[in-house]
């Protein structure tokens, strides 16, 4: 299994791959045109032909059998071509002495504070290879290749977070509050931002704070989380060093979380090792694995360890990663190491 970035010739497989998530992932849409597009420009974003605003690195998982199972993918900086909107929660305090009164409300102020950060997104894995350590990989091989290529992403990275809906996919945030401005249904504003359509965000939402004591109760409740599907997303991010620091989206309220690049545990305890082929040992520890190339970069996760500035692995894990021994490799355990 692998990690590498997307090629024209895995359009086929990707738009079987787009048929088979359902709705949500708006970012890696069933239509072949659409995913055509956003391919092309994946494949000028790894080769260097675009500038970081509208850089879109687009990642495949392939299985041992060459199959697309899975994409992963970083923006490089979101917001500097069009405003990139979440809501910020904060809190306005009203008092009266004469009344004794004091009082704390929550408000959402709408506000773009996130521009120019990178993000985490269009992160699909079939179900069928959601077992063993294969999400992880998909999802931390980001954070080998933001290592390595430092120079082309922000100064933090971000994740927008699915918020809380039921299972006919009612979001009780929207159906309170963006349902009176936008008059359409959730999944259709969830898709028009998903294909970069945004513009009318700035021309419908309202741009004065929100009182949350005018949203309903169960609205009110879902500020901030994220759905039970998410949560695992979470608690692994969580692990990497993100944290919610009270942005939200504006469409389903859940948490959008950031961490600062240089301070991501990935990135920062990752390692450049030369590579030996050997036995790892029943003792090895799980180690995320990339080549240090761009265009031709691979990603994997395999049984490792270190020994005297040398990446021991097996000849398995070498020959997909398109190596010899004595080559040049960035590596960092998959799960932060137990504190003893």
């Amino acid at each position: 299994m692998i990690v590498r970035p997307v090629t024209s010739a895995d359009l086929p497989k990707l738009l079987e791959l787009a048929r088979s998530t359902g709705p949500g992932l708006t970012t890696l849409p069933a239509n072949e045109q659409r995913l055509a597009h956003r391919v092309s420009w994946a494949e000028k974003s790894f080769n260097g032909k675009v500038e970081r605003a509208d850089a879109d690195y687009l990642f495949v998982f392939e299985d041992d059998d060459a199959n697309v199972v899975g994409v992963s993918a970083i923006a490089g900086a979101v917001g500097l071509r069009e405003p990139w909107y979440n809501y910020r929660v904060g809190l306005t305090v009203s008092a009266s002495q004469d009344l004794g009164i004091h009082s704390e409300t929550p408000t959402l102020f709408l506000a773009n504070d996130l521009t120019g950060h990178s993000e985490l997104c269009s992160l699909f894995l079939h179900a069928n290879h959601r077992s063993g350590i294969s999400g992880r990989l998909l999802s931390k091989a980001r954070f080998l290749f933001i290592a390595e290529f430092r120079e082309l992403f922000g100064p933090k990275v971000i994740a927008e977070m699915r918020g809380m809906s039921d299972s006919q996919g009612r979001s009780p945030f929207w159906e309170s509050l963006g349902r009176h401005f936008f008059k359409m249904e959730f999944d259709q504003a969830d898709y028009l931002t998903g294909v970069g359509n945004k513009s009318f965000i700035a021309e419908l939402m309202p741009k004065f704070p929100l009182y949350t004591c005018f949203l309903s109760e169960e609205a009110r409740s879902v500020i901030g989380r994220v759905h039970p599907h998410t949560e695992p997303a979470l608690a692994m991010l969580k692990g990497e060093g993100f944290s919610y620091q009270g942005y939200i989206d504006i469409f389903d309220g859940g948490a959008t979380i950031e961490a600062s690049t240089d301070n991501i545990r990935a990135i920062a305890d990752s390692q450049v090792l030369v590579l030996a082929i050997g036995v790892p040992g029943e003792d090895a520890t799980p180690y995320l694995i990339h080549n240090r190339k761009r265009e031709s970069s691979r990603i994997t996760a395999a049984p490792a360890r270190v020994a005297a500035g040398s990446l021991v692995v097996d000849a398995l894990t070498a020959k997909r990663l398109y190596l010899q021994p004595g080559a040049s490799v960035r590596a960092v355990t998959l799960s932060a190491r137990k504190q003893a």
